[in-house]
């Protein structure tokens, strides 16, 4: 149960951190409207910067579902049509206290599955064909767990309003670039210079708090993933069931010819970072294969999987990822399980 209480405590602290950070850069704004813009006084001025703050993630938390309804062609499931996910999903919903989601076939042959909506109660679970097809419905009910945790969580309302500030800054940090490019050309008094380094002291303190909280949302979604992968391990009462289910869609993504999509973030296996690890792992094949055999058998794969999570150069590339390596959710698992067995 340490291992939990760490994981709420580091994502308490990671949403802390975004919203100091993110308060710290729209008092700078204000500062720079007023003292060097001078375009409003400091009242309207704060008013203005959080109103346009709040607009831009609202409309990111009304547009977000209805995208990703369309960029993932999914459909949705009649009554009836699916006996044994419907009432695997209801059973796990109501043991996790929730409303039970609505249910979405997505046509992709890859192994994977997402959650998304703008309330717990309108809430979608979306499975891909290729989930269903490469996995037992023990290692299903693993995956459908690990949703329902999110849900209950309500990680996809917390991670698209956290996720809207980096956005946003970049498009502060762009905008203010190009007013200032454009500044610079076209005036050459004193009180356009001074708007112009104005506005490139804005778009250089946008660009840092962009590359800083977009770090922490990653860090946060990492998190968010493990806790989601805890949560399944309980309610489904096996932890072994995700384990399994996790190597497969890890190895199943690494096989996908297609690019990675856009909206992978929501995804319980992220392609981007499976390729990786798998292709990392095969370049090393002659070293992981302890018995050279020419194959990697279970146990070498695991210890592969082990020492690649350890290495430096990974850990640092892993700070731009939006989930954890398998290897770590695994052995979280693997600990979870032991504390079970054990009682």
């Amino acid at each position: 149960m340490a291992r939990l209480a760490q994981l709420k405590l580091s994502m308490t602290t990671a949403v802390l951190l975004i919203s100091i950070i993110f308060a710290l850069f729209l008092g700078a704004i204000v500062f720079f409207l007023q003292v060097y813009l001078n375009l409003f006084g400091w009242y309207y001025s704060i008013i203005l910067v959080v109103a346009a703050t709040a607009i831009f993630v609202l409309f990111q938390f009304l547009i977000g579902p209805v995208i990703v309804r369309f960029s993932t062609r999914l459909r949705y499931l009649e009554p009836g049509e699916n006996p044994w996910l419907e009432s695997t999903v209801k059973d796990l919903a109501d043991k996790s206290g929730i409303p039970v989601p609505k249910l979405a076939i997505v046509p992709d042959k890859t192994p994977n599955a997402f959650v998304f909506g703008r309330s717990s109660k309108g809430a979608t679970l979306a499975l891909h064909e290729g989930l269903l097809n490469e996995l037992n419905e023990d290692e299903v009910r693993g995956v459908i767990g690990h949703e329902l945790g999110h849900v209950r969580h309500k990680d996809f309302l917390v991670m698209t309003a956290l996720s809207a500030l980096p956005l946003l800054a970049y498009l502060i940090a762009r905008g203010t670039f190009e007013a200032a490019w454009r500044s610079g050309r076209t005036s050459r008094k004193k009180e356009g210079e001074g708007a112009g380094a104005a506005l490139i002291a804005i778009a250089a303190i946008s660009f840092v708090v962009y590359i800083v909280s977009l770090l922490c949302v990653m860090r946060l979604s990492r998190l968010r993933e493990h806790y989601a992968d805890a949560y399944s391990a309980y309610v489904t009462d096996s932890p072994r069931q995700l384990q399994s289910a996790l190597t497969k869609i890890t190895f199943g993504l690494s096989l996908s010819p297609k690019p990675p999509h856009g909206a992978r973030t929501l995804y319980i296996g992220d392609p981007a970072l499976a390729k990786q690890e798998v292709q990392g792992i095969i370049s090393r094949k002659e070293e992981y294969d302890l018995d050279k055999d020419g194959v990697l058998d279970e146990r070498e794969l695991e210890l592969a999987m082990e020492k690649e999570a350890k290495s430096k150069w990974l850990t640092i590339n892993r700070w731009f990822h939006t989930h954890p390596a398998t290897f770590q959710r695994i052995l979280l698992l693997r600990e979870i399980e032991n504390e079970m067995a054990t009682g």
